[in-house]
């Protein structure tokens, strides 16, 4: 044996101690880190606001709706990777909506009940708190087209509404999840499992790309002699596998009246037997789309702005993917600071 091969495996078997070193004293995961405090539940969804240790200079507050899928904690995954963090230090005052875990006791949840009820029973809660007669809402994916329904049924109440990689247009062949859910038989789901597992979701988001997952685990053990890569691994990991139910109603009609028949754009959408009108969401916009995005690719997103009744509306392209908008180093230095400016812009 050569002396290259033996420095090698000797290089290789050092790294690995280093790597098993890290790994079992890793004493926990943490994410969503950033100091909050619980102000409002109702039912299972609790209300959050972020401690700022200044006042806020932009007055109006900001509500943030995740979605139902996954949860906002990727939004805060680690101090250095933080939209919200970010977003706190560049003067907003932040909420965020924890739709929290749907148990059998949930399963007729509708649209109507995370529109209707719960979004509305937190934005009149802010309103209150605050003494204003509206508020900033930014939403996310899912979380998004749940804001724009609400703005839409309720305009007086929003003062600015911010979209994120949010699906508006279902019809877009771009992108295999729009097209594999207009062949899913949602109704054989539900009926059997009531709420729509987490783990099914997971499985079917995962199979969108199936070599992604295959490479990152791959990859992992490179990274454990690196401990903050490692830790950075472990904490999307965390973040992937906490995965709620879906109230099955609500995902019916999710998918049914979204997916498959397009109601939101056509008009056609009826939340607890009122129209959905887009041109009814007349407040300022920022609609914001990533370029590589999968799992919401552009033309799901970008035709908001054609439907709308605002005549402030802005379109923003975020050169990266679907998690990107939030996690990358680009994100840090360019997203929240646009978000930020843009808000402030209209805080009058």
């Amino acid at each position: 044996m050569n002396e290259k091969v033996i420095k090698d495996l000797a290089e290789a078997g050092a790294k690995m101690a280093k790597g098993y070193d890290n790994l079992v004293n890793v004493d926990s995961v943490e994410i969503g880190t950033t100091p909050k405090e619980l102000v409002h539940t109702v039912d299972k969804v609790k209300l959050y606001r972020y401690v700022r240790n200044t006042p806020a200079t932009i007055k109006t507050p900001l509500i943030i709706s995740y979605a139902l899928v996954n949860r906002y904690e990727m939004m805060d995954l680690q101090p250095d990777r933080s939209f919200i963090a970010n977003l706190l230090h560049l003067g907003l005052d932040v909420y965020v909506i924890d739709w929290g875990y749907p148990t059998k006791a949930d399963r007729y949840l509708t649209l109507s009940d995370y529109v209707n009820w719960y979004i509305n029973d937190v934005v009149d809660f802010v309103r209150k708190s605050h003494g204003f007669d509206k508020v900033n809402l930014l939403g996310v994916c899912q979380g998004g087209t749940l804001s724009i329904i609400y703005s839409a049924l309720y305009p007086e109440k929003i003062k600015n509404l911010i979209t994120t990689v949010t699906p508006v247009d279902f019809s877009t062949n771009d992108g295999l999840l729009f097209r594999w859910s207009r062949k899913l038989n949602i109704d054989r789901i539900v009926d059997v499992h009531r709420n729509v597992p987490g783990e099914f979701l997971n499985n079917g988001f995962g199979m969108l790309k199936p070599m992604m997952k295959v490479n990152k685990f791959n990859s992992f053990p490179d990274l454990l002699d690196d401990k903050d890569k490692m830790m950075n691994f472990l904490r999307m990991e965390k973040w992937i596998n906490d995965s709620p139910d879906q109230a099955g109603e609500c995902f019916r009609q999710f998918i049914k009246d979204l997916y498959q028949e397009n109601k939101l754009v056509k008009g056609e959408l009826e939340v607890d037997g009122v129209k959905v009108k887009l041109k009814n969401v007349t407040m300022p916009v920022l609609n914001i789309y990533a370029t590589e995005d999968h799992l919401v690719p552009p033309a799901a997103t970008i035709p908001l702005n054609d439907h709308i009744g605002s005549k402030d509306h802005e379109l923003y392209k975020f050169p990266g993917g679907h998690i990107g908008v939030f996690v990358g180093n680009r994100s840090q230095k360019e997203l929240a600071p646009a978000v930020a400016k843009w808000l402030m812009n209209r805080d009058k």
